[in-house]
Parts: C-alpha cells; sequence; structure tokens
C-alpha cells in the first residue's frame, strides 16, 4: 500500500465533467490499495475572475480581504470534488487549509508555510477516508486566512507529501510531462521520462509554466519523489530526482521560451560606488523581482544598466527607475515590452564546452540578434525581440537534437 499526495487543478477540475474524472481516478487508485490525498486548486480561470471581480468593486483591495476572496475558489472546488467523490461510494472529506493544518507567515498575497500540523489529515487516513485538502492557502500566525500565492497549490502538495511521509507527489496538469520545449511551438517536442531537480529549477525560474519553482525547491529540499503527469491521459509522466554524480547527463535537456518580461535601462548612470545599489534597493523594497542585469563598460565616467523585470511589474519598476533616475543624475529611463528570454537548461553542460558557442551560431544563421546574456553553471539565457521567439526555440530544438 502506497500514499500518495495527488493534486488537481485549473483545467483538471474545469468542470462538472473534469471533477467527475478526477474523482473516479481517485477511486481507482483505492481499488489498488493505495490511500490517496487530494490538494485541489480553483476550477479554470476562477481566480483570474475573482481578481477582476476585486478590480471592478475594488480600488484600496487590502489584503486580508483579497485572500478571503482568493481562496474561496479552492474551497468550492475542493466541496465539488468531495461531493463527486461520495457518490462514487468513496467516503471523503473537505479541509480548509488551516483545516489541514497549515500555518503561515503574515504576508498577504504570497504566503509561506511555517509548519504543518496535519491532525484532522492524518485522522481522515486512519478512518479509511480520502482527506481533499484546499490548495493555495493557509492560517496566519494573527489568525487570518493567507494565500500563498499563484502556483501554491503545487507547494501545498509537495509540503504535505512531505510531512505525511508520502511514497510520492503527483502533480496532475494538462500536460503529460515536462518537455524539450514548448510543445505549442515545436511539434517534436520530447517528454523527459526524468530530469533533474536542478534542471527543472532552472527551467521554472526561467519561464517553465508548471511545475511552480517554490514548489520544485520544497520537493528538493525534503527529498519528496515528484511526478508530473497529465489528467487527461492518465499516462505515466516526468519523475523528478536527484541528479546522479555518475550518470552521464545529456548536454541539454530544454529550450525553454518565456515571453513574460520586460526590459528597463537607464541610461547616462554615474560610474560610482552605491549608484546600482540605490536602485535595486528602491525596486527590491517595492517588491519587485529583478532577473538579468547588465551594465556597459563605462566611458567617460558614464555607463548604462539594463534589466528584465516580470511584464506584470514593468510600471511600478518604470516609474521607481524614473525617480531614481533624477536623484542620481541619470539622462534617461526607457522601458521595454517587446522582449524574449531564450534558456537551455542542461546538467551536462557543466562538462561539455562549446554550447555558448553553438548557441550564438544558430541565433545569428537565423538573423536573430541578442540583447543580454546571463549564465549559470547549467544554464544560458539570451534576451531577444518577442517577435523572434518562436523562431529561435525551434532552431534551438533542432541545433540540440532535442527531438532524438
Amino acid at each position: 500500500m502506497a500514499l500518495v499526495v495527488q493534486k488537481f487543478g485549473g483545467t483538471s477540475v474545469g468542470n462538472a465533467d473534469r471533477i467527475r474524472e478526477v474523482a473516479d481516478h481517485v477511486r481507482r487508485c483505492r481499488d489498488r490499495g493505495d490511500q490517496v490525498v487530494l490538494v485541489i486548486s480553483a476550477m479554470g480561470k476562477e481566480t483570474d475572475e475573482l481578481l477582476a471581480l476585486a478590480t471592478a468593486v475594488s480600488q484600496t483591495q487590502p489584503g486580508r480581504e483579497m485572500d478571503m476572496l482568493i481562496t474561496a475558489g479552492e474551497r468550492k472546488a475542493c466541496a465539488l470534488v468531495c461531493m463527486a467523490l461520495h457518490d462514487l461510494g468513496v467516503p471523503a472529506d473537505s479541509l480548509t487549509g488551516s483545516q489541514a493544518g497549515f500555518i503561515t507567515d503574515t504576508n498577504h498575497s504570497n504566503a509561506k508555510i511555517l509548519e504543518i500540523v496535519p491532525h484532522r489529515v492524518r485522522a481522515a487516513l486512519d478512518a479509511g477516508r480520502v482527506p481533499v485538502v484546499a490548495g493555495a492557502q493557509g492560517v496566519s500566525t494573527d489568525d487570518d486566512v493567507t494565500f500563498l500565492g499563484r502556483g501554491g497549490s503545487d507547494t501545498t502538495a509537495v509540503a504535505l507529501a512531505h510531512t505525511l511521509n508520502a511514497d510520492a507527489c503527483e502533480l496532475y496538469t494538462d500536460v503529460s510531462g515536462v518537455f524539450t520545449t514548448d510543445p505549442r511551438v515545436c511539434t517534436d517536442a520530447r517528454k523527459l521520462l526524468t530530469i533533474s531537480f536542478d534542471e527543472l529549477l532552472e527551467m521554472t525560474a526561467v519561464g517553465c509554466p508548471k511545475p511552480a519553482m517554490r514548489s520544485v525547491e520544497v520537493a528538493q529540499n525534503y527529498g519528496v519523489k515528484l511526478h508530473i503527469r497529465s489528467a487527461f491521459t492518465w499516462e505515466q509522466g516526468t519523475w523528478v530526482a536527484k541528479e546522479e554524480p555518475s550518470m552521464e547527463q545529456p548536454i541539454i535537456r530544454s529550450v525553454t521560451p518565456d515571453t513574460s518580461e520586460a526590459k528597463i535601462t537607464i541610461a547616462g548612470v554615474a560610474d560610482r560606488p552605491g549608484v546600482a545599489a540605490i536602485l535595486f534597493r528602491e525596486l527590491a523594497d517595492a517588491g519587485v523581482n529583478v532577473d538579468m542585469i547588465v551594465q556597459n563598460a563605462s566611458e567617460r565616467g558614464i555607463t548604462d544598466i539594463s534589466f528584465t523585470v516580470p511584464e506584470g511589474d514593468i510600471d511600478m519598476a518604470e516609474r521607481i527607475t524614473r525617480t531614481v533616475a533624477e536623484d542620481i543624475g541619470a539622462t534617461g529611463v526607457t522601458a521595454d515590452r517587446a522582449i524574449a528570454r531564450i534558456s537551455l537548461v542542461g546538467a551536462g553542460m557543466k562538462s561539455h564546452p562549446g554550447v555558448a558557442a553553438t548557441m550564438f551560431e544558430t541565433l545569428s544563421k537565423h538573423g536573430i540578434n541578442i540583447e543580454m546574456i546571463s549564465t549559470s553553471p547549467i544554464r544560458i539565457s539570451c534576451v531577444i525581440r518577442q517577435d523572434h521567439a518562436d523562431t529561435a526555440t525551434q532552431a534551438l530544438h533542432q541545433a540540440f537534437d532535442l527531438a532524438q
């Protein structure tokens, strides 16, 4: 008998038929002798719809009330799944995040889990029932409902799997696993049977939308066996595991495109100590997550600094940068929303020279100019024009024979 935590959300529970499919899958898992804990996130686009409603009725949108509103989507889906299970003769109990024992900090909209006290989850399992936990939520140390942020249900599932010492955590989505690139861009994209935590972390950090990066971090930190798979085909997906030092690694595992970032350039900056610190401290204090940073070579004591931020933060980042530019005497600020980031990820590149050269030659051959470059031991990222993103993805996927 295995204990498995299974997470479903979005299109996986997007309508009544899908909810019944999930319930039937759980019944089949129990019939083969497994214990199942479910984590459910909101149906379809419900979170977006709730955010739109909040915008329609409020300009202030207090954090406490926003968390109370957004987490309602998970509770609704959780109760519906539980009802579908009862119809199949599967005893089940729906639990909110607080009822499941998730204690968080007091940061609204992006709370962090401090501890899990899963007494009611364990009691349900001991009674032969299926605990159905509402994802992405908990209760703060101030006794307020908190939201774990976008993708928080993945984190809920992984953290619960660790706490319960589950045999595996299965994250069900609308694709059948982790692919060598976006299958919508490259028709010959190949599903990976296994991938290392380090590689998946890099992929999620540079634009791979699923699973949520926080969930991969938690799984890696606590050794949770992670399985990314489809809620539509039920086929075996991608297993995430620790990298074996003795294993011969493929050079490149993935080409990851990302069109969700924007670039800001502050020009005519005095090249002296502390100037960059002023700018990036102001951005950090405002909660703007800066990714790639490039500073040009100084000419006559003047330089330019370019950096990327999530597209949703571009307006705030631009306002802050313009204010700082006036304070430090910079000559101008420009914002560019029409960029894309293309990244190569692979643990094998640590021991194989020439990956960067092949990447740059491939982009050059297709007339694609590189505006920024950043690297890690297992990743190379380039910023290019957004309208070249698909061409670059397809060309690099072919150049590194990832379809094989």
